[in-house]
C-alpha cells in the first residue's frame, strides 16, 4: 500500500488520519454525552471537561492535517462508474461538511469556555492534558457569547452524529448491496 492516494485508492497516509479520527469523534461524542447528560457531579462533570477539551484540541489539530493531507494529495479514488449523479454530488457535499464540522465544532468548544463566566470567575484556563494553555480567542465573561457558541456546538454535535450514521450507512450500503470495493479503499482493500 502506497503512502499517498492514487485514483484507485487511499494511501496509507490518509487511512490512518481517517480512522483515528473516526474512532476520537465517536469518543468525543460519547463524552460530551455522557458529561452533559449522565453526569450530575460537579468535580466529576469538570475533570470530564477537561478531558473533552484536550481531546477537542487533538481533533482540530489532526482536522487541519487531515486537510492539508488532502490538499497535498490530490488524486483520489472516484465512486465507481455508474454511481447516479445525485450520490456523487450527495457524497461530495457531506465529505465537504463532514470537513467544515471537524473544524468548526473543537473551534466552538472553545470559544464557549474561553468566553465562559464561570471560566473568567473561577480563572480556569483552557488546558490541554496539563501539557499548555492555549489563548483565550474571546474575552473571558462575555454570557451572550458563551452561550450562542455553546448552542451551536450542540448543534454541530447532532448534526454530526447524523452525518457519521448516513456516512457509514453509506459505506455498508457500497459494501453489502451495490457490491463494490468503495468501503474497502478505506480499509485493507483496494
Amino acid at each position: 500500500m502506497r503512502l499517498a492516494n492514487s485514483e484507485r485508492s487511499w494511501g496509507w497516509g490518509a487511512r490512518v488520519l481517517h480512522w483515528t479520527m473516526a474512532a476520537l469523534i465517536l469518543f468525543q461524542l460519547a463524552l460530551g454525552l455522557r458529561m452533559t447528560v449522565f453526569t450530575e457531579d460537579l468535580l466529576a462533570r469538570f475533570e470530564l471537561t477537561q478531558w473533552h477539551k484536550s481531546w477537542g484540541s487533538v481533533i482540530f489539530a489532526l482536522a487541519l492535517l487531515r486537510l492539508g493531507w488532502r490538499i497535498a494529495n490530490r488524486a483520489s479514488p472516484r465512486l465507481p462508474a455508474g454511481t447516479p449523479p445525485w450520490q456523487v454530488r450527495a457524497a461530495g457535499a457531506s465529505h465537504a461538511l463532514l470537513y467544515l464540522l471537524m473544524i468548526a465544532l473543537p473551534l466552538s468548544g472553545w470559544v464557549a469556555a474561553a468566553a465562559s463566566p464561570v471560566q473568567d470567575m473561577l480563572g480556569i484556563e483552557n488546558r490541554v492534558f496539563d501539557w499548555f494553555s492555549l489563548p483565550d480567542p474571546w474575552v473571558p465573561g462575555e454570557k451572550t457569547v458563551a452561550d450562542a457558541a455553546a448552542a451551536f456546538h450542540r448543534f454541530a454535535a447532532l448534526a454530526l452524529a447524523g452525518l457519521l450514521g448516513l456516512h457509514v450507512a453509506a459505506a455498508l450500503r457500497h459494501h453489502f448491496v451495490d457490491r463494490d470495493d468503495v468501503l474497502a479503499r478505506m480499509t485493507f482493500g483496494g
